[in-house]
């Protein structure tokens, strides 16, 4: 077998290495890198303007107005509460019998305004007639005690009604009256029949208010309180009551 000599160059079958590089090398780079990152960083925080050299002025100005919008919401809150508490006080104490206890109402659904309230014939006419079909009911315009049911001198068959605050309401000439004494009657509710009794002249329906024992013209008195007899326009507080029952 042939010996090889030592002179002949080695010979490496396979990949050919890259050569390494020394470890020094690799840590230049690295800081050359970390350095050049530096310089970059500084670059753009020297752009960026710094709190303290801001006005004073602009600071102020923009911390009244943080605060001022935060007060403003707070208020905002505020009330939307308080009235948010208003209302579910108002719904949950208000009853349906304090709900009707202003309403007043029209004693008739159909009528022709027939005389008014005045001198008539040399005497004080104390009231105002509505004429109407006779045996046509008629309602309270306002809640109340009846004190007088039933046949009434000049006035007929009649029903006096007193309110709470002491004013009279007296429906007169009735043919039937449908209420008694003492009973408590509301608004709208029916309290007798048109008639043509007493010292009457047709058949219709004499209205009559006393205010402190004294008699008052009806007219201006229920057009005060949203109605008006003329026009036949009801009081608004009759969708309240519709609403409350």
């Amino acid at each position: 077998m042939r010996q090889r000599l030592s002179s002949e160059p080695d010979r490496y079958r396979g990949r050919r290495r890259v050569p390494t590089p020394p470890r020094s090398r690799y840590a230049v780079v690295v800081t050359s890198a970390f350095i050049g990152a530096g310089v970059v960083a500084i670059g753009a925080a020297s752009n960026l303007p710094n709190a303290k050299d801001v006005n004073p002025e602009v600071l102020q100005g923009l911390k009244s107005a943080q605060v001022a919008n935060q007060a403003i919401s707070d208020r905002s809150t505020e009330e939307k509460a308080s009235r948010s508490e208003d209302r579910g006080v108002a719904k949950t104490n208000v009853s349906a019998d304090e709900a009707t206890a202003d309403v007043w109402l029209l004693p008739l659904d159909s009528y022709t305004y027939s005389s008014p309230f005045g001198i008539r014939w040399g005497q004080l006419h104390a009231g105002i007639d509505l004429a109407a079909p006779e045996g046509l009911p008629y309602k309270a315009v306002h809640s109340g005690k009846v004190i007088q049911a039933g046949y009434y001198g000049g006035y007929g068959y009649a029903v006096t009604v007193q309110n709470d605050d002491g004013t009279q309401v007296i429906y007169a000439h009735s043919r039937r009256v449908l209420v008694k004494v003492g009973e408590q009657v509301k608004a709208g509710q029916v309290i007798g029949q048109v008639g043509n009794t007493g010292n009457s002249y047709g058949t219709h329906l004499h209205l009559e208010i006393h205010v402190d024992g004294q008699p008052v013209d009806p007219i201006p008195f229920l057009r005060e309180r949203g109605v008006d007899i003329k026009l036949q326009v009801e009081s608004i507080y009759a969708g309240m009551a519709a609403a409350a029952s």
